[in-house]
């Protein structure tokens, strides 16, 4: 029947693609269609939970004895409510930490460091870049980035911080940490969110590539590589080893991203188009 059709794609799309998906490292070269897929597949393991309980009503209008499948409807809602409230806590919490944190790293690098006109500068000597994202944003330099980096390397540190911010690449990655703490632990795939993290910073570098080049952001990625990020921002440093090898192994093939665009299609709409058989 099509409501545990529903359950079981909602458990393939929540905990086995995800597994599948993050050992798919080729999918790294493609990151903007590879970040589509995985925010497609989030999106229909929602769906497809949700569905379930509206799928499973037909059954009961429809059948000639109606309490016969009244106790699948129920457990049907009951799956698809439990889920809402889920995403409902779990939106709240994780929202509500990160703007504190960011709020309170914003303040106190307003009083240490030195306000520029785009960025702010901390008078430490390690080579440190990141962005404070959200509506009162900030890119954020040490005096160690300054002194280690030429221009052209420079100009790709904050043409990637840049891209983070315009992108709102935080949004991204709120989401995806909402998705990770809605699902069940055991159904959990915590390396989901860890790729989708290198896969945003693998974006970044992209608009670093196209304002500097990929030599001079190679450079800047080695001389930041041992960086630390404070939490909630997002840094050049990030898994800079391993976008190190995305950038040498050059663009990828055409084939990737329609692959990908083309399982995300399919991940996002095939719940609804369940659910429309369910009613038919």
């Amino acid at each position: 029947m099509i409501p545990f059709v529903l359950a079981g794609l909602a458990v393939l799309l929540a905990w086995v693609a995800p597994g599948l998906m993050a050992r798919r490292k080729d999918f790294r070269r493609a990151p903007r269609s590879a970040l589509v897929a995985w925010q497609a597949v989030s999106v229909g393991g929602i769906l497809a939970a949700l569905a379930a309980a509206p799928a499973a009503i037909p059954l009961v209008l429809d059948g000639d004895d109606p309490l016969r499948h009244l106790g699948l409807v129920l457990v049907a809602v009951l799956v698809s409510a439990l889920l809402i409230v889920r995403l409902l806590f779990a939106g709240h919490d994780v929202g509500t930490r990160l703007r504190r944190v960011r709020s309170d790293h914003r303040q106190l690098v307003d009083i240490v460091a030195q306000h520029d006109e785009r960025m702010r500068i901390l008078q430490h000597p390690t080579p440190t870049a990141y962005c404070i994202p959200g509506r009162q944003s900030r890119v954020v330099l040490t005096q160690g980035v300054l002194d280690a980096l030429p221009a052209d390397q420079l100009d790709a540190v904050i043409a990637h911080e840049d891209a983070h911010l315009r992108g709102r690449h935080d949004l991204l990655l709120e989401f995806f940490a909402v998705v990770t703490r809605a699902v069940p632990g055991p159904l959990r795939s915590e390396e989901a969110l860890g790729e989708v993290r290198l896969l945003v910073e693998a974006l970044a570098d992209r608009a670093a590539v196209r304002r500097s080049g990929e030599v001079a952001t190679a450079r800047a990625l080695m001389t930041l590589a041992g960086s630390r990020t404070p939490e909630a921002a997002l840094g050049v440093g990030t898994t800079a080893p391993v976008r190190l090898r995305l950038l040498a192994d050059g663009p990828p093939s055409p084939v990737l991203p329609v692959v990908a665009y083309a399982f995300a299609t399919v991940a996002a709409t095939l719940p609804l188009l369940l659910l429309g058989l369910a009613w038919r």
